[in-house]
């Protein structure tokens, strides 16, 4: 058995000149890879050459501080925990676990912590193969940020919390897979979005496929948000709140 550990590290602390970028291509089990980088324009991946990783049992922190930094990955393999934390503006993730290939993305654990305004971020689990079992965990604070996400799988639970959005703020949220049964192995999605928005509010766009989902949606905000709900599937549980 193979263990690969790696860390780095990129500090750019002055200048929106600066650009350091990283790139990884990775196979083999029981990686444990740490980035740090603090400054702008900085990249681990880009939209032309992802940062690749290909094996089971692998540990990512990844941290970006700054503004109009960027992460591209593909992720193939199973039980992995990823902690990923941004602070800035003007951020995008683009992240992909499992690709057209069939590998499974099973037993995943994802932790997304962000703050700050006017970021992207883009996770597509499962579309080639299954996600069963993930556990993301994500909590954005700061406006006008975009999440969307794209998972396949069963016994899924995702958490999504977005605070103090005094601007518009949207999440997008395509979900196929079944649980095994209401209250037994279930899919879980909980959203709670705060903030007061500006006048577009906030909005929620779902769209799930399969049965024996528990989807729970709360909105606040002196503005008109929106939830956008197209559910198929049995054994389904809805709760939706929203308040001023």
């Amino acid at each position: 058995m193979r263990y690969f550990w790696i860390l780095i590290s990129v500090l750019a602390w002055s200048s929106a000149l600066y650009a350091n970028e990283i790139y990884i291509e990775q196979i083999g089990d029981n990686l444990d890879l740490t980035i740090v980088q603090d400054g702008q324009n900085n990249s681990a991946g880009d939209s032309n050459a992802d940062m690749t990783f290909d094996g089971d049992d692998m540990t990512f922190s990844i941290t970006q501080t700054g503004d109009t930094n960027a992460i591209d990955a593909v992720i193939k393999g199973n039980t992995y925990t990823g902690t990923w934390a941004f602070t800035g503006d003007s951020n995008t993730v683009d992240l992909t676990c499992s690709d057209t290939d069939g590998t499974n993305c099973e037993n995943v654990t994802l932790n997304i912590t962000t703050t700050g305004d006017d970021n992207i971020y883009e996770a597509y689990i499962g579309e080639g193969a299954d996600a069963d079992g993930l556990i993301a965990n994500w909590t954005v604070t700061g406006d006008g940020n975009v999440l969307q996400s794209d998972i396949d799988g069963e016994s899924v639970v995702v958490t999504v919390v977005v605070n103090n959005a005094s601007t518009s703020s949207s999440t997008q949220l395509t979900h196929s897979g079944s649980g095994n049964q209401t209250g037994q192995g279930g899919n879980l999605i909980d959203l709670d979005i705060s903030g007061d928005g500006d006048s577009a509010g906030h909005e929620v766009i779902l769209d799930i496929t399969g049965g024996g989902n528990n989807i729970d949606i709360t909105q606040s905000g002196i503005y008109d948000n929106k939830v956008d709900l197209d559910m198929t599937g049995d054994d389904g549980e809805v709760t939706i709140t929203q308040s001023d």
